[in-house]
């Protein structure tokens, strides 16, 4: 479905149990040159049991936010132009804004800003008061012996273990997330009694069981070795858990998950109680079976696989989950287009995206679902790989350079060669340090290793620039997983590495 700009859409938002309503109030074209069109939406002030009448759509204002740390701030962001299958078009009214906006975001999601404005109109009002007033002092302030500002948001481990009591975060009324090794009884309960605490992240889980119940955590991002039980409070929305849980584990959460994103790595567990699981995300995938998966959660709206590059049997199983809207996968090998339902058995499907998949897989699945991109599917097929590809590619961890915008092929595959080059360098000198090499003159021969890794980086970038956030951020993390690698097989046979001096090579030379 194409919007057109003052076009008023609605949707129904489950965890409201009412219709939500948005805007298009201009429309782009994007500079990509591929035709592709971008709609600006705006969340509307809006929510009814039933679809809004004429004399309510001239009425409708836009909704303006001040949950956290929104100040009186409307949500209006451009997003592509194809209005999603479960969406209706309520009428068509002059734009409530005219403001130009200059926000992105990834997906229509309208509904959300007008449930996160009404959980936070449900805490008290002097504690609201007190989180503004906070959000913008940034005196100095004494928590825990250590000096930090009043407007801090984030409470890490290293303060949680400088506390003589749970109850000194107090001082800092606007904290939303918590970071901590392992929880504790009084830790819990100081969640539990904040409001404002949206997000925690815990090292372990501190014990077989974790109870969250009765906080109003948003976010929970754990890694749960050894877990058995984890109860979930109402209005968690997402969770996230690394390591190795028991294979008994059990979660309770809200309606069985119905509103709850899970992401777990390589595979997900089956029969835990997330029977009505709204959306699974999967990542570091190596070897999957979907069909058991698709077995123990059947009510899957979204579905997205990440690889390792990883292979994948039973994708046609997908077809068995009738309520998915969105099916997302990247890096993801070892199955034929045929395999993948036609668009008649994914009836809800309105978002469909597949990048570094098999090259006979994506020409097929584009050739049989392009045309329902006229009926408001969301279509984006990327990146087509053929076998000598992967061949080449399966241990080359900037893969996923070739074919990304703005990346030229001959970059990607000068990445790829800097990989191996380094990975070389480094073998090498472990190799000799048993055959006479000193560890002194290792730590030479790595630091010259680390000089030339970032002086290639350096001259690829020189010219061109492509080189910003993510691509910095993944020319470290390739580096640190050398590195780190390389400090574990030293430490193994008694030979200690300083790793910080070999990162401080890479930061005095990179110029990106």
């Amino acid at each position: 479905m194409k919007p057109k700009t003052g076009d008023i859409y609605c949707v129904w938002v489950e965890p409201l149990r009412k219709y939500a309503a948005c805007q298009v109030t201009m429309l782009k074209e994007t500079d990509s040159g591929k035709g592709r069109s971008l709609a600006a939406v705006l969340e509307l002030d809006w929510i009814g049991d039933d679809l809004p009448n004429e004399e309510e759509l001239e009425s409708m204002k836009p909704l303006y936010c001040d949950y956290f740390f929104w100040n009186h701030r409307i949500d209006h962001s451009y997003l592509d132009a194809i209005v999603p299958q479960n969406y209706i078009l309520a009428g068509n009214v002059p734009p409530k804004v005219t403001e130009k906006t200059n926000s992105y975001s990834g997906g229509w999601n309208v509904g959300g800003s007008v449930y996160r404005q009404l959980k936070w109109m449900e805490i008290p009002e002097e504690r609201r008061k007190r989180f503004k007033e906070a959000a913008q002092d940034d005196t100095m302030i004494e928590v825990g012996g250590q000096q930090v500002r009043r407007s801090m948001n984030v409470a890490d481990d290293e303060l949680l273990r400088s506390l003589s009591d749970v109850s000194e975060l107090d001082k800092l009324p606007c904290l939303t997330r918590i970071i901590a090794s392992r929880p504790d009884k009084a830790l819990l309960s100081y969640i539990a009694g904040n409001p404002f605490i949206a997000e925690l992240q815990l090292e372990h889980p501190g014990g077989a069981s974790l109870d969250v119940r009765g906080s109003r955590l948003s976010r929970l991002i754990m890694q749960a070795d050894g877990l058995e039980a984890l109860f979930l409070n109402e209005g968690l929305r997402h969770l996230s858990l690394g390591g190795v849980p028991s294979p008994n584990l059990t979660i309770h959460a809200e309606d069985g998950g119905q509103w709850l994103t899970a992401a777990f790595t390589e595979t997900a567990p089956l029969g835990c109680g997330l029977d009505h699981l709204g959306a699974l995300y999967l990542n570091g995938i190596r070897d999957l079976d979907l069909e058991p998966i698709v077995r123990s959660y059947p009510f899957l709206r979204d579905l997205r696989l990440w690889g390792k590059p990883g292979h994948i049997r039973n994708l046609g199983s997908i077809a068995q989950l009738s309520q998915l809207r969105m099916f997302s996968t990247n890096e993801v090998f070892g199955f034929t287009g045929e395999e993948f339902p036609d668009p008649d058995r994914m009836p809800a499907l309105s978002s469909l995206w597949m990048a570094s998949l098999p090259a006979d897989a994506a020409a097929s699945i584009k050739k049989r679902y392009k045309k329902e991109t006229a009926s408001g599917l969301n279509l984006s097929i990327t990146k087509p790989r053929k076998p000598e590809w992967l061949a080449e590619n399966v241990d080359n961890p900037f893969r996923d350079w070739d074919g990304r915008d703005r990346i030229a092929p001959a970059h990607a595959k000068k990445a790829m060669n800097q990989y191996k080059k380094t990975l070389a360098a480094i073998a090498a000198a472990e190799a000799r340090l048993g055959n006479g090499l000193t560890a002194a003159e290792a730590e030479v021969e790595l630091e010259a290793a680390v000089a030339k890794y970032t002086a290639a980086f350096n001259a690829m970038d020189k010219h061109t620039g492509f080189i910003e956030t993510v691509e910095r951020e993944e020319i470290f993390a390739v580096l640190d997983e050398l590195l780190q690698g390389a400090q574990s097989r030293l430490s193994a046979a008694g030979v200690e590495m300083d790793t910080a001096k070999l990162f401080s090579v890479f930061d005095q030379i990179r110029d990106f």
